[in-house]
């Protein structure tokens, strides 16, 4: 049986006290509802003379219970154990005799918030204690979760790093490598873009960047994916089209939705670092930087994105790069963001004459990337909210 003591005069949304008391003496429960009222009379006491009756008031909404330790269904830190058990979550304080004040000390090293001397209490004492237990409590419900939700972040943050690219080269000689990388979630590492470079036996430089479509957790998996696919591809002496053909497969079989698809751009480097060749599979055209000034390299040739029909062909495009070059490759989240306060895009031209301006102020390699990422956000007026990847490749003066 539980007794209930309601607060008089109250209106319904009055924020009060919501406590209950698991106190088998009729006499002690009256007595500590009367002392609390002289301090609190803006309370909600329920009583449970035993075990079973407290478990079965121990809503949601008690904000403290106080646990006499010697019950008739239960006994010392039994009692305790079992409360706590039943409601994680609340605030815990216990009763003890002038005898078993040891066993106060004991209860709280078992849990509870604090622990009270019967014959000792009086109305203020009371009140204080139980909101003491209360803050306590809160306060170390937020201190685990922080701790729980730090540890899973460095579990994660080891993870993800463990799954980023680490480029593979024989002999890089005079070849420039530069990458940068943004997930568009926040807190995380890792988003649905990807990037990788692998130099095989023959000297070639192979790089890849991708773009899996769609925002989250699911689509980073995939994206790590389809990037360990491409270089397991690659040192087994697969390129071109036969590829990105193999990749289209994994893709189709690899996704959750036939709406999922994935843009990517792959490059091939002559082994003298003068000429390469480049596959697009809907992705954005990349900027080749000599010399002579920017240039985005021609539209065509150019495939559709991986997943979006089957059979499709990815025809390559020669490059000539001569020996002072810089060729970036990226997603569409470096060129997506908005123009001043209208809904235009930076899109690819205004990415070129951001890259000329900071070519003609003579910028290179991280500076000409990270000051292209900045203006980006500038022109955006905050950061780039989708998932962003480039790629620089340089020789010579570009690097």
């Amino acid at each position: 049986m539980t007794l209930t003591h309601e607060p008089v005069g109250l209106p319904e949304s009055t924020d009060y006290l919501r406590l209950l008391l698991v106190e088998d003496d009729p006499g002690d429960a009256f007595l500590f509802q009367e002392l609390l009222r002289e301090t609190e009379p803006d309370v909600k006491i329920s009583v449970a003379p035993t075990l079973a009756d407290a478990r079965a008031a121990l809503t949601p909404d008690v904000q403290c219970v106080i646990v006499d330790l010697s019950l008739p269904d239960a006994d010392g830190l039994d009692a305790l154990r079992e409360v706590l058990a039943a409601a994680p979550h609340t605030a815990a304080l216990v009763l003890t005799g002038l005898d078993d004040a040891h066993a106060g000390v004991a209860a709280v090293a078992a849990g509870a918030q604090d622990y009270l001397v019967k014959q000792n209490v009086d109305g203020a004492l009371l009140s204080r204690a139980i909101r003491y237990a209360i803050e306590r409590h809160r306060a170390d419900r937020s201190e685990k979760q922080l701790v729980e939700a730090r540890a899973v972040e460095r579990e994660n943050a080891r993870l993800e790093r463990g799954l980023l690219p680490v480029p593979i080269f024989t002999d890089a000689g005079e070849l420039g490598h530069l990458t940068r990388y943004r997930p568009g979630r926040d807190g995380t590492l890792l988003g649905g873009d990807f990037y990788d470079t692998v130099q095989t036996e023959d000297g070639v430089v192979h790089a890849v960047v991708g773009d899996v479509s769609g925002h989250g957790a699911d689509e980073a998996s995939l994206g790590v994916r389809l990037r360990m696919a491409w270089r397991t591809l690659v040192l087994a002496g697969h390129t071109g089209e036969e590829l990105l053909r193999t990749l289209d497969t994994v893709l189709t079989h690899e996704r959750w939705s036939e709406e999922i698809f994935t843009t990517l751009c792959m490059v091939a480097l002559d082994p003298d670092l003068r000429r390469a060749r480049v596959w697009r599979a809907g992705h954005p055209r990349p900027l080749l930087f000599t010399p002579d000034g920017v240039e985005a390299l021609p539209a065509e040739p150019c495939g559709p994105a991986l997943g979006v029909l089957p059979g499709m062909e990815w025809p390559a495009a020669e490059v000539g790069l001569g020996d002072d070059w810089a060729l970036m490759v990226y997603t569409d989240g470096l060129i997506e963001g908005l123009v001043g306060d209208g809904s235009a895009r930076l899109d690819l031209s205004g990415l070129v004459r951001l890259a000329r301006a900071a070519h003609a102020r003579g910028e290179r390699a991280a500076p000409l990337v990270d000051g292209l990422i900045e203006e980006a956000e500038r022109l955006n007026g905050a950061p780039l909210s989708d998932d962003l990847a480039v790629l620089l490749l340089s020789r010579g003066g570009g690097r």
